[in-house]
This record gives structure tokens, sequence and C-alpha cells, in this order.
């Protein structure tokens, strides 16, 4: 093909092409006329006393978005002003002036998409519009009318929920505006181009009084395109990058928190049960045993025992020589056993009252000596003698308040060794 006549063709596509895609959206724009083969829909449902509906835009009684709005005509008095639509029942009490609102919503967007219906309410300066903020029950009529319209509300905690802008307080005007921005999503039924309407909204206002007005909004029609309209040849795009999401899990955040909390008191509880179990004892100590009391029975114990019948003759003189050196140092105030016999003797002499069995004391010392220092095998009877010799030393020193408690029989008059358990060595 010649290359002239492939770029001359090329340009009147191009040209054509270009004088399709403006001239047919004008065409469409200029006569918003329901298709043929759909059914005209049916007007909204106006009660017999109710003004009649604005006029539609482009008319001669439609009012200039510019303009100042007409000031609405009270209700008569004694009844109160209602219309009814659908999806909106328009209520102003008796004596009540309806509050003007002025409407602005768009004439086109594209499905899927939030087209914002903004509303202007002039109101007294005691009136609250939507005092509540903007809620709509999902099985109220309105919210049926507008999901049969094919238009839905976005979710407040979405961040495109709607949006009041109240007066500043302290508004010394005596008429003051309300701008309510309500979003909505137009869902088609269909692909492609729609033409769809939104039907009332209604808007409610709180009076100082008490009471409640709602006023609806008009209808309001839109063009609806699909977001891929404009384009020749759209492509399915790929799926968009992911972005981290954050769930709000009261469940796990409640569980680290009791979590939290019961290691705080569990280490509070162990560091308390540390400090008692270290905390200073009470050691209750039983009361010792008088020195009598205690040599009497460890003589006692030695004369039961098989020492004799097995021929220990030296370990038994022993223990009780023992027993009744460790007897005189606990009852004259020193340290019997490191003591030598010599020394024992030098401090028995200085004990005040003297102790009157002080020679026997020697003499039962010295045999002692003989045993342990000369290496002499004591028989069966002198061990014998030696425990008998024992016992009446430790009898005849017992304090005479404290004989009767040793168990065993009172000392011979004019045999003790002291008159009281206080007996000590002089200095």
């Amino acid at each position: 093909m010649n290359p002239v006549r492939w770029t001359l063709r090329r340009a009147c596509l191009t040209a054509t092409s270009l004088l399709v895609a403006v001239a047919v959206p004008a065409l469409v724009y200029a006569q918003p006329d329901v298709p043929a083969d759909e059914p005209e829909p049916p007007p909204p449902a106006i009660s017999d006393d109710a003004p009649a509906p604005p006029p539609p835009p482009g008319s001669a009684g439609a009012s200039d978005p510019g303009a100042p709005p007409a000031p609405a005509a009270p209700s008569p008095a004694g009844a109160a002003a209602e219309r009814t639509w659908v999806s909106c029942t328009e209520h102003v009490p008796s004596g009540a002036t309806r509050p003007v609102i002025q409407e602005t919503f768009p004439a086109t967007g594209f499905s899927g998409y939030a087209a914002p219906l903004t509303i202007v309410v002039t109101h007294g300066k005691g009136e609250t519009v939507l005092p509540e903020g903007f809620k709509l029950q999902r099985a109220s009529d309105a919210a049926r009318g507008l999901t049969e319209a094919g238009f839905v509300i976005p979710e407040a905690d979405a961040g495109a929920g709607p949006t009041i802008a109240r007066p500043a307080p302290g508004s010394p005007e005596e008429r003051v505006t309300t701008t309510v921005i309500v979003p909505f999503v137009a869902l088609p039924p269909k692909p492609g181009r729609n033409l769809m309407e939104l039907p009332p909204v209604p808007v409610a206002i709180a009076r100082a009084s008490g009471e409640v007005v709602t006023v609806c909004t008009r209808p309001h029609r839109i063009l609806i395109e699909d977001p891929i309209a404009n384009e020749v040849d759209p492509k399915v795009k790929p799926n968009p990058e992911p972005r981290p999401q954050r769930e709000d899990w009261a469940f796990a955040r409640h569980a680290a928190l009791a979590a939290l909390a019961g290691a705080v008191l569990a280490l509070l509880l162990a560091w308390l049960i540390r400090r008692w179990r270290q905390r200073p004892k009470v050691v209750h100590v039983p009361p010792p045993k008088l020195p009598w009391i205690a040599a009497m029975e460890e003589l006692s114990a030695l004369r039961r025992s098989s020492l004799l019948a097995e021929g220990h003759t030296d370990e038994f003189f022993d223990r009780v020589s023992d027993c009744v050196r460790r007897y005189l140092g606990a009852r004259y105030g020193f340290d019997g056993l490191e003591t030598t016999s010599d020394e024992m003797r030098s401090l028995l002499r200085r004990v005040r009252p003297p102790v009157l069995v002080l020679p026997e004391i020697g003499e039962f010392l010295s045999d002692c000596d003989l045993v342990k220092f000369a290496r002499v095998q004591p028989t069966e009877q002198d061990c014998r003698d030696a425990l008998e010799r024992g016992e009446q030393i430790i009898r005849r020193t017992i304090p005479q308040q404290a004989a009767p408690s040793a168990g065993n029989a009172a000392p011979p008059a004019g045999a003790s060794g002291g008159s009281s358990t206080s007996d000590e060595v002089s200095s």
C-alpha cells in the first residue's frame, strides 16, 4: 500500500473517532431521556395537602443555584405540613416554618465511585440539624428506597462517611446555616451507561422546643458511566500493591494485659514469700537440764550399758570420769573437761561455801589419772566402784533446795557441798 494513502486513511479514522467521542456525550447530556426499552419511572407520590414539587432544572420555574433561595411559606395554622415519598416522609409541625435547603448533586459520575450530595440548611439559631448525626437504619424505608434505586452510603468508619459543618457557637445572627455532605455510591444494575435517580433523603432538624422537623431533599438524576468508558481499548489492570492492615483484636489485648498483670502479681507474691521465709525465726530452745540431773541420767545409762560385759573397762572408767568432771565444771562454773586435776582441786578450794566432799573428789581424780595417763587397766569391780563414788559425789554436792527434784536420796546431814545453786568459785 502507498504510504501516503495509508497516512491519509489513518488521519481520517482518527478525526472520525474524535468527532464521535465529543458529539455523542453532548447529545446525551442535552437529552437525558430514559431509553425506549426501559419504562418511565413513576412520579413520586405526593400527599394532597403538600405543595407541588419544585420544577425540573432548566424550566422557567427552576431556581438559579446562584440566586438566593425564596423564603418558604409557613405551614397552615393548626395543621402540620407533610409530604411523602417512598424513601422519605416530610413533617413540619403546626406553626413551624419549613427550613430552607439548597442542594447540589453532580450530573455525571462513575459506577462504584462516591457522588457527594451537598445540603445547605438555613434554620433558626436555636435549631440543630441532625442532632445525632446522619444515621440510616438498614431496615428503614429510606435505606430500602436507596437500595432499590441503586445507591449505598459508605461506612462512616471507612473515612468517607457523611460530614456536618455546624455554625460557630455564639453567632449573633438569627438565621444560621449548616452544611451536610452525604456521599452516595452509585451501583447500577447493568454495565455501561445508566441514568439513575437519587430518591429524596430525610434531614431531621431539632427545634428548641423539643419538636423535630423532617425535611426531604428533592430527587436528583445522575448519568453513571463505567470507570473505563473513556478508554478506547481498556486492559485488565493488575492488583494494587498490598498494604498493611491492622486488626483491633480486643481479646488478645485483654489477654496480654491480664498476663502482664498476673506476672507482676506473681513476682510480688514471690518476693513477699521470700521475705517471709527469710524473716528471723524464733528458735525455741528447751531449757537446759540441771547439772546433777543430767549427770545422774548419764551415769544411769552407763550402768545399763554393755561395756563391762564386753570387757571395755578402760572406756567405762573414762566415761565415768568425764561425766563427773563435766558435772563439777557445770556445778561450780568452770570447764571441767579442759581443766587438769590439780587445777580443779585449786578451783574447788576457792568455792564459798566450801565443798565438804573435796577430799573424796581429789581421791577420785587421782584414780582417774592413773587409768588415763599411767595406762593402768581397771578391773570390772574398779569400774563399778568408780561409778558408785561418782554418784556419791554428785548426790553430796546437790544444793539443798534442789535435792528433792534430783530423784535420788537426799545427801546426809552436814555432807552437802553448798547451800544454794549460786555456789561458784570465789575470785
